[in-house]
């Protein structure tokens, strides 16, 4: 798959320059040696993509939108649906290109009204989003001011919809997703002022780890925004499931907030607060006509939609601010 790496350019001097000289050489090795048995039916789905002359996107609201109804015709809509569904499952959205809905399984924009108002602006910022899927929240932040967005995430089919989308939304704004890790990153690289890392810690066998890293991506006095499942409970409580979790087999650790807050001063994070802790709801995660397969509904007990079908806490996400 081929890149355009001019954006690196700019950011050279920066302290991101050590690790963007080897970037492009990182990224041709995962398409060389680890590209995913479908790639070749995903990148012809978006080369089909009609080429479409649009009056322009939105970045700032729910739907992450490119062009208007009156920009296409009816059946150059139909092919975009179908070549899009070709992507399925559409997790984070939601989208919206020439008035065609991509009504995707997370209700993303709901996550990021909690805590859009609360961040350091991000305006003029170097920005990483860790576990980013196809980038939805990436355009928000580009949305908000933000001078570069980096979005990482290994999932490769993610990727694709990221540049499905890009070929709507165009290459004039500062966002580029690549099909990374944090591990990828270089140790200490003290580079970006905000790094987000949302729904991914819970996926950790070592949240310690994983806190270590996020702390190493920031700059001095930067900021983590950090989303996550937790559980109630007092300091030092946290839940570590025996087998699955809401059908999940990959949980290890779910914390209580005192508790994460806790393990973030253990790392060397200051000024930490929980800005929000809401219940899960299947409003915010469902399955849809861009998602056909179970969903929140599914992990729930039927009987009690407290638990889960394993008998345990139903989702609960915080999301909690700290200072490098």
């Amino acid at each position: 798959m081929r890149h355009d790496w001019a954006w690196i350019e700019p950011l050279l001097e920066t302290p991101l320059g050590r690790w963007l000289v080897q970037l492009p050489e990182q990224v041709e090795v995962v398409w060389r040696e680890r590209s995913h048995g479908d790639m070749g039916r995903w990148q012809q789905a978006i080369a089909e993509l009609p080429e479409l002359k649009l009056s322009g996107c939105e970045l700032d609201r729910a739907a992450v939108t490119a062009g208007r109804p009156e920009d296409c015709d009816t059946a150059s809509r139909a092919q975009i649906e179908q070549l899009l569904q070709q992507l399925h499952p559409w997790r984070k959205g939601p989208f919206e290109i020439c008035g065609l809905p991509i009504d995707t399984e997370w209700r993303s924009d709901w996550k990021w009204d909690r805590l859009k108002d609360q961040i350091e602006p991000l305006a003029g910022r170097l920005v990483l989003d860790v576990g980013c899927g196809n980038g939805y929240h990436c355009w928000r932040m580009a949305g908000a001011g933000a001078r570069q967005v980096i979005g990482i995430d290994p999932t490769q089919l993610f990727v694709m919809q990221f540049e499905a989308m890009r070929h709507f939304l165009g290459h004039s704004y500062p966002v580029e997703v690549l099909p990374l890790g944090i591990e990828d990153l270089p140790a200490n690289l003290q580079g970006f002022d905000t790094v987000f890392s949302m729904g991914v810690l819970y996926h950790r066998r070592s949240p310690f780890e994983h806190l270590s890293e996020l702390k190493g991506a920031l700059r001095k006095d930067g900021q983590l925004v950090l989303e996550t499942l937790v559980i109630e409970g007092g300091a030092g409580e946290v839940l570590v499931p025996e087998g699955r979790y809401a059908k999940m087999c990959n949980v290890w650790f779910i914390p209580s907030p005192a508790t994460l807050e806790s393990w973030l001063r253990r790392v060397g994070f200051r000024q930490i607060r929980t800005l929000d802790v809401s219940p899960t709801t299947t409003e915010e995660q469902r399955a849809t006509g861009w998602m056909r397969f179970e969903s929140l509904a599914d992990y729930l007990d039927p009987a009690d939609s407290t638990r889960t079908v394993e008998g345990l806490p139903a989702p609960r996400r915080a999301v909690i601010l700290a200072l490098a």
